[in-house]
């Protein structure tokens, strides 16, 4: 193998999302990368993708997703060169991996992330479709749900307007009187190839009533139309609050999954 690592910028992440789409299979991915990650990724303008080839071939992808290393290979990869050249992106306290086995690592026993998939069917949904219209809602609900997001107007047109922008299916959800409660976001990654929610967020003065399991079936329904074979998730295992709202759409838990760790943190 002749390994070559190549930093993309934004702009340039095309052939890695290709790649990533090509690699991604029918039902739930086993982790590392799917190209919903990267797409979320983007709302970064100084976000940077790491694309592996073995003569100009893609052989691999990923990021650091703050102290995790996020890897996706090619199926039938050889992973040592892989792993060994991935390493040395790590950097003081970037002590996880996901999807690549990395020398010496143990999986992450600790912390362990449940994925999720849902199955395409006939649903019935009050989420309406986000477009620039709608973007501050959507903000909104982002930065209600999770605390310490720093997602603005101006990043959600950075991740719509980059090379992932037309894999996403963004949905939200009202109050009856039009406040916004509840918000998704989807992937495609191809006709017959399974898609991702990233992310899936509730207000928190508005959960508990069904907005969220909305959200969540609305996109899955634009995935679905689009042709995603199933819709995967994931969440940490400890989060009750968020498998009892995928439990509630009737996505189902498939596999539990651990993160590779260094020896020092187990």
């Amino acid at each position: 193998m002749v390994l070559a690592r190549h930093r993309l910028s934004p702009a340039g992440t095309g052939p890695a999302l290709r790649a990533l789409c090509a690699w991604t299979p029918a039902d739930a991915p086993g982790g590392g990368l799917h190209p919903g990650d990267v797409g979320w990724y983007l709302r970064y303008d100084d976000a940077a993708v790491f694309l592996w080839t073995d003569d100009a071939v893609p052989v691999a992808a990923g990021f650091l997703d703050g102290p995790v290393l996020r890897v996706t290979a090619a199926p039938g990869a050889g992973l040592e060169a892989l792993a060994a050249d991935a390493g040395d992106l790590l950097g003081p306290g970037d002590d996880w991996s996901d999807g690549l086995p990395l020398p010496g690592w143990r999986p992450d026993r600790e912390t362990p992330w449940l994925v999720l998939a849902w199955t395409p069917r006939p649903v019935t949904s009050r989420a309406e479709p986000v477009g620039e219209a709608g973007a501050a809602d959507r903000v909104l609900v982002q930065r209600s749900a999770f605390e310490g997001s720093t997602f603005t107007v101006e990043r959600w047109r950075a991740m719509k307007r980059s090379p992932a922008g037309g894999l996403a299916e963004e949905v939200l959800v009202r109050t009856p009187d039009g406040e916004p409660a509840a918000a998704a976001t989807g992937w495609v990654a191809g006709v017959g190839r399974c898609g991702l929610l990233e992310p899936v967020g509730t207000r928190p003065g508005h959960r508990g009533h069904g907005y969220g399991r909305d959200a969540v079936l609305g996109a899955c329904a634009a995935l679905a139309r689009r042709g995603a074979s199933a819709v995967a998730g994931a969440t940490p295992a400890t989060n009750d609050a968020a498998v009892a709202l995928y439990r509630s759409a009737g996505v189902t838990v498939v596999r539990e999954q651990h993160d590779w760790v260094r020896p020092h943190r187990t």
